[in-house]
């Protein structure tokens, strides 16, 4: 019998006192970890500026826009609006609300006075809110107030930039929750089906929830004291990703103990198996992740730097559990973790184990892989080629603002109101830094007599009351225009055209412009809405024009916050994508000792990517219809898929060189792919399902993240390392394993 003849005793330390106090560490991380899970949102910033680009026009602009202000504000309309004309008196109720709005704690600023529509339809004022505020809280005061007022047949919504930020907060509300509930259950639920044991799941999840534990713990430390960045996005994620890796390295590693446990009747000979067999391919798992996510550092935006140590953290504490929380308890429970169904050492139960396995479902595809390596090959290459040549149908170039909410969102419902009766770009203007000594030449090609299309009106400061918006300025000069006939003899009006008394009474004519540190800020406000394409284009029109002047203008605010975000993640793409590729591949060549069959993973799983990337399209364009994806949906879903999807193909290739060493290529790979099948497609199914759960959190690229990885970990798991990559290597035999001395 040899391996259970003689079990192994080892010292009382061993067998009791490390186990014991490795448990109490998890538990003690577990217990500090908790209360944090509802605090991590406290430091994650959900504003759009969370998203911007180093180095880029609007985060300068944004940085210097402090030192015209107080407070960082962001701009909220309240828009009121009806079928029929608003009765008379309306908007002198509307700013009769502004003193009791202006004691509102978390609005700051001075409050616009009302400005009515063309069709004298609707109305609107702008309260300006400090961003570091409870929104949802603030605005709901603010609604509060003027609906007390009793304003007659007009319906009141709240849109804008702090609109839309407060949709954005609630909608990444439920992280805390619901995406951590659902995560959990779900894989909960596969577990109990691929076990068929009620401890033995219960184990698995204490890893995954200690792992994340300890990890929110860090994380949070670090985002308090400003080491990293953190926002919803990236806290999702983080959920996602801890959970699903802590889960697949646990499966591993319950695979390897369960074989182990059939052959040693020492659960410690067993535990040590589990060990040499398993902690390679976690280690390099969990290392080819953390490399693909420290690629992230490459990028511009600082929500995808912020994913790269936010990330990596995770994973770290992921290998860590699955290597010293999940063995301790193991050896602990020892067979009984299995209940009912224990695994046996005697020679009757092992035999019968191995006919369970000889007999089942993988040991059938390894026939087929075995005796059609080039068919199987070649059919599985081709399903993903054809759904490869979908993948240039994928609209990967940004979408507006207003969709990135699913389902309602009052502040998209709100901007289309409001662009029936103003101009589109009300409320949401662009930003522009100005030398002092330029203002008047920078006045003359934004609105003067040279002008730029896509300008509506231009003002001057940053407060809402200091210049009016949109149509406010002809509204106010045909309130000039009444006084000056009703007051001024037609006499005295002969003498001087209207026109010029008109102008000479504006209040606004000769506004200076607000200054600091030799700078002066204009806000201009845009012709089409801000989150459009038009307002984009009439941005790059304002830098080139502005440009000409000097190098020292920039243009900020929304639109352009929007446009730099979308470029930034273009050149993300260009160079986070291959950087990725070369590191994976270089751990690959290390891990596997060759150089051919790393080439064959890696050619694999891009292609596998490139399959997904193509399904996404059909579904995304021509099932949900969405307006588009964000050209970050394209790289964190090839960091993801590629990183996680060669962890499959890690433990099938791992277990296959074992194999081979002892068979041969052509032996081994079915072997490996017998023995792996069934814990590699568990593994694969509870990612998928983990990252589905992200779908439950109603923002655009959350969902789309999901169904990407989701349905790309599960084409990887069942096609790609069942099918594809086997009958390569039974196919091409040896050589593989070139330049090591395997190949022969």
């Amino acid at each position: 019998m040899g391996k259970t003849d003689k079990p192994s005793v080892p010292s009382k330390w061993l067998r009791i006192l490390w186990p014991a106090l490795l448990i109490a560490v998890w538990f003690a991380a577990g217990a500090i970890g908790g209360p944090f899970f509802g605090k991590i949102s406290e430091v994650a910033d959900n504003g759009f500026a969370g998203f911007l680009p180093s180095s880029a026009e609007s985060t300068k602009v944004n940085q210097e826009l402090k030192k015209f202000q107080d407070d960082a504000t962001l701009p909220t309309i309240v828009l009121f609006s009806g079928d029929k004309v608003l009765p008379a008196g309306t908007v002198e109720v509307i700013d009769a609300q502004a003193g009791d709005i202006q004691k509102i704690e978390g609005v700051t600023g001075n409050i616009s006075p009302a400005t009515v529509s063309d069709d004298k339809k609707a109305a609107f004022v702008v309260v300006p809110l400090d961003s570091k505020a409870k929104l949802q809280v603030v605005i709901d005061d603010v609604r509060g107030v003027y609906e007390k007022a009793d304003i007659k047949d007009a319906k009141l919504q709240v849109t804008g930039p702090a609109g839309f930020a407060a949709g954005l907060n609630k909608a990444f509300a439920g992280i805390d929750g619901i995406l951590l509930l659902t995560a959990l259950a779900v894989v909960f639920v596969i577990l109990i089906i691929v076990y068929r044991s009620i401890l033995l799941p219960i184990v698995v999840l204490m890893t995954s929830i200690f792992a994340l534990s300890a990890s929110i713990v860090l994380v949070w430390w670090l985002a308090k004291n400003d080491y990293v960045d953190l926002n919803g996005q990236v806290q999702g994620i983080l959920f996602i990703l801890v959970i699903g890796a802590a889960t697949d390295y646990s499966l591993l590693f319950v695979s390897r103990y369960r074989e182990a446990l059939y052959t040693y009747r020492s659960k410690f000979d067993a535990l040590k198996a589990a060990y040499k067999g398993a902690f390679e391919p976690i280690i390099a798992s969990g290392g080819t992740v953390i490399v693909g996510l420290m690629c992230l550092l490459l990028s511009d935006l600082k929500s995808n730097k912020a994913l790269a140590p936010v990330g990596s953290i995770g994973i770290a504490f992921a290998v860590l559990a699955a290597l010293t929380f999940l063995p301790s308890v193991l050896y602990a429970l020892g067979r009984t973790s299995f209940w009912p169904v224990r695994p046996s050492a005697d020679p009757a139960a092992a035999k019968r184990h191995k006919q369970r396995l000889a007999r089942g479902f993988w040991h059938n595809v390894g026939i087929l892989v075995n005796k059609r390596a080039a068919l199987t090959a070649l059919l599985s290459a081709m399903v993903l080629v054809v759904f490869a040549l979908f993948s240039t149908q994928l609209k990967a170039d940004g979408v507006a603002q207003s969709d990135f909410i699913l389902g309602k969102s009052e502040a998209r419902d709100g901007q289309v109101e409001l662009s029936e009766h103003f101009t589109a770009g009300s409320g949401s203007p662009a930003q522009i830094l100005v030398p002092e000594r330029l203002v008047g030449r920078a006045v003359e090609v934004i609105d003067g007599t040279k002008g730029t299309d896509g300008v509506n009106a231009l003002a001057t400061g940053v407060e809402p009351g200091i210049k009016p918006l949109g149509n406010a300025e002809a509204i106010i000069k045909d309130k000039i225009r009444r006084g000056i006939e009703a007051n001024t003899p037609a006499e005295a009006r002969a003498f001087v055209p209207l026109d010029t008394l008109v102008e000479a009474a504006y209040p606004f004519k000769s506004a200076i412009p607000k200054t600091a540190d030799g700078n002066a800020l204009l806000q201009v406000t845009l012709t089409d809405k801000a989150d459009g394409e038009a307002a984009k284009d009439t941005v790059l029109r304002l830098r080139d024009k502005l440009g000409r002047l000097s190098d020292s203008i920039y243009v900020g605010g929304p639109t352009a916050v929007q446009l730099d975000t979308l470029k930034a993640s273009i050149h993300d793409r260009t160079v986070i994508l291959p950087a990725v590729l070369i590191a994976i591949t270089i751990i690959l060549m290390i891990l596997l000792r060759a150089i051919v069959a790393p080439i064959i993973l890696l050619v694999s799983t891009v292609l596998s990517f490139a399959a997904t990337l193509g399904v996404a399209a059909l579904l995304f364009n021509h099932v949900f219809g969405f307006p588009g994806a964000d050209p970050a949906v394209i790289l964190f879903g090839f960091v993801f898929l590629v990183a996680l999807g060669i962890d499959y193909n890690i433990f099938l290739m791992t277990r296959v060189r074992e194999e081979a060493l002892k068979h041969g290529t052509a032996e081994g790979v079915i072997k490996g792919l017998v023995v792996t099948g069934g814990v590699i497609t568990s593994a694969g199914i509870v990612l998928a399902a983990t990252f589905a759960a992200l779908g439950v959190i109603p923002i655009l690229f959350l969902f789309q993240i999901a169904f990407i990885v989701a349905f790309g970990v599960l084409l990887d798991t069942f096609v790609v390392r069942s099918l594809l990559v086997p009958a390569l290597i039974r196919y091409i035999g040896p050589f593989v394993w070139w330049p090591s001395k395997l190949k022969k």
